[in-house]
């Protein structure tokens, strides 16, 4: 529904509107798949199954870049097929639902044995599932007598009064915020303006590149999968994370590298009298929204650049070109360039570089355990709502981080930005070895025994 919308948007409510009930349906999503998926999968498979469901979450963002790609030519109605076609998976994905069985552990639960043994044992290939049975029997039975103690309090009350339970709350949601903080969505949603602000002066250029990025997004990814149940969660995510700190660093560098060696503005309009007139390097001049950088390309030499403003067309700002000066048309002649935001540099591969090593890095750890670490570590009567709060922590700092990318680029610089998200990266880092235990190899029933020790005494070694 939300993806018709958007397709058929006639204004910008619309457009809301449809971004809004696209992001109820994907936040219910989010929540309760990898939940579903760890209550079903055997103990040696869980972290493999649920890394599956992020190989096709990384999979549909390949295909949508390599539709943006197709459509990118057209100017008109392009945006329109980018956002509608995201309804026709969505479809498949509902019809899929119908034959789905429930969670053994939620039968379970709700007093519905018989139907959990069948639906358990057509998940286990017909094998014998009578011990595993009992485990969750008697593990349900102790969450019945935990929650009838509690009376009708509310159950994130009892999450943040059983210690064990809070303390695995604050590992789910922290993994969560890290992920997030690490700067994933802004290099996934502005991978083509990352690329084109490195210097790419093409946009359906970047938006391949781009797309490029959405494909080690997802090979990496399988690497995961097989990395997971090799090496453990814990490791895993903090490999991860030392490797997407330093890719974030090495793309601080290759913008502070392309900073300091921007071309400077040698031509100067004498008439002109307006705020981009005190710039004096490309790189300052295209970091304000209202200039451009104009200049004169000359067997790949950068000469008489000017920093212009840019056109308005009843209040609609028109980045193809200048309101005065050798920039102010369309059709620029001779060796002329207009540059809106980018700047013509030697460094643009560090960007493309930078964002491949970065997705590389993170696709392979950061990008899967914390919906397979949460999906584990909460007992089955708070396993809904943990998944809940954990899922919301997550979007709530994917907002913050998307909406404040560009803000950052412009009070920190386009270096400062990815600098800052290389610190948060590393303190990221330093709690995680503190807080995060390890969960491979362990029932869904023992790791709730994992965060009923103290903070320090994080188990670091899966049984074997």
């Amino acid at each position: 529904m939300g993806a018709i919308v958007l397709g058929l948007a006639v204004n910008t409510t619309m457009l809301l509107i449809g971004r809004f009930v696209l992001g109820i349906g994907i936040g219910f999503a989010s929540a309760t798949v990898p939940m579903y998926i760890a209550e079903c999968a055997p103990t040696d498979l869980r972290g493999r199954l649920v890394t599956l469901n992020n190989i096709f979450i990384t999979g549909g963002q390949l295909v949508a870049s390599i539709v943006d790609a197709l459509f990118s030519k057209d100017t008109v109605n392009g945006w329109r097929y980018m956002l509608g076609f995201a309804g026709i998976p969505s479809v498949i994905q509902l019809i899929g639902f119908f034959f789905m069985p429930e969670s053994p552990r939620w039968l379970i639960m709700k007093g519905k044995d018989a139907q959990a043994r069948k639906i358990l044992t057509n998940i286990r290939g017909g094998s014998n599932v009578d011990s595993e049975l009992e485990h969750i029997k008697q593990v349900c039975e102790e969450d019945r007598q935990t929650l009838a103690s509690t009376g009708n309090k509310i159950i994130i009350w009892e999450m943040l009064c059983a210690g064990h339970v809070r303390r695995a709350l604050i590992v789910g949601c922290l993994l969560q915020a890290i992920q997030q903080l690490a700067g994933i969505n802004t290099v996934m949603y502005y991978s083509a303006t990352i690329i084109k602000m490195s210097g790419v002066k093409n946009i359906q250029m970047a938006i391949w590149l781009a797309a490029i990025t959405a494909f080690t997004n997802f090979i990496f990814t399988f690497l995961g999968l097989w990395l997971v149940e090799k090496v453990g969660r814990r490791k895993l995510t903090l490999y991860s994370l030392a490797g997407t700190c330093l890719s974030l660093a090495f793309l601080a560098i290759g913008f502070q590298l392309a900073a300091r060696n921007s071309p400077s503005i040698t031509y100067h309009y004498p008439s002109f009298n307006a705020s981009c007139t005190k710039y004096s390097s490309c790189d300052s001049c295209v970091t304000d929204s209202s200039c451009g950088f104009c200049f004169d390309e000359i067997s790949g030499q950068t000469i008489n650049g000017s920093c212009l403003p840019v056109q308005y067309n009843k209040h609609i700002r028109d980045e193809d070109r200048s309101s005065m000066g050798r920039c102010n048309t369309t059709n620029l002649g001779g060796n002329i360039v207009w540059a809106y935001d980018y700047c013509p540099t030697s460094f643009s591969w560090m960007a493309l570089v930078g964002l491949i090593m970065y997705l590389a890095f993170f696709a392979s750890g950061m990008g899967i355990t914390p919906w397979i670490v949460n999906s584990e570590i909460y007992p089955l009567w708070a396993r809904s709502r943990g998944n809940s709060i954990s899922t919301t922590t997550n979007w709530i700092f994917n907002l913050f981080i998307s909406m404040t990318f560009l803000t950052f680029t412009k009070a920190l610089t386009r270096y400062g930005a990815f600098y800052l998200y290389a610190g948060l990266a590393f303190v990221g880092i330093l709690l995680l070895a503190w807080l995060l235990p390890e969960t491979k190899g362990k029932k869904l029933e023992e790791v709730e025994d994992l965060f009923k020790k103290p903070w320090f005494d994080v188990n670091i070694e899966a049984t074997t």
